[in-house]
């Protein structure tokens, strides 16, 4: 059976930025997803990845070798993100965790994806159902 990873834009940058001590443990990760299931690209991480000083042409040429599935996200999984992050500020939360964590996060869910992140504990309060693939559960 394949199983499916939503990729976050942190394992995406750690892979092209610069040098990090996340690089390896990343690319790695991306391997072993890639061999188990399709990679999934959403529109939240692209934008995120359109801060980069890359041109869209160089991004899509360096991330071609991952073969991304772009998917489209659901309206009901934003409307589960836009609660998850109002139960997020309701509880104190501050504003440095912006909306695109919770529409990511509820992507994947939705879809019954895995994610490939390096900050599980974002995503493990709001989305505790959500099977997390980072640095914490797969050393």
């Amino acid at each position: 059976m394949k199983i499916s990873t939503v990729i976050d834009t942190n394992i995406l940058i750690g892979i092209l930025g610069p040098q990090s001590s996340f690089r390896h443990w990343s690319l790695d990760a991306l391997q072993r997803c890639a061999s188990e299931g399709n990679l999934v690209l959403t529109p939240v991480v692209w934008a995120e990845l359109g801060a980069a000083p890359l041109t869209e042409e160089k991004l899509l040429l360096a991330l071609a070798w991952l073969n991304l599935e772009r998917e489209n996200l659901p309206f009901e999984a934003a409307f589960r993100a836009g609660q998850a992050h109002r139960s997020y500020r309701t509880a104190g939360g501050q504003r440095e965790r912006t909306l695109p964590d919770f529409l990511v996060g509820a992507h994947a869910e939705w879809h019954r994806h895995r994610l490939l992140t390096r900050d599980a504990a974002r995503y493990r309060s709001y989305f505790p159902s959500l099977d997390i693939i980072s640095p914490e559960t797969h050393p």
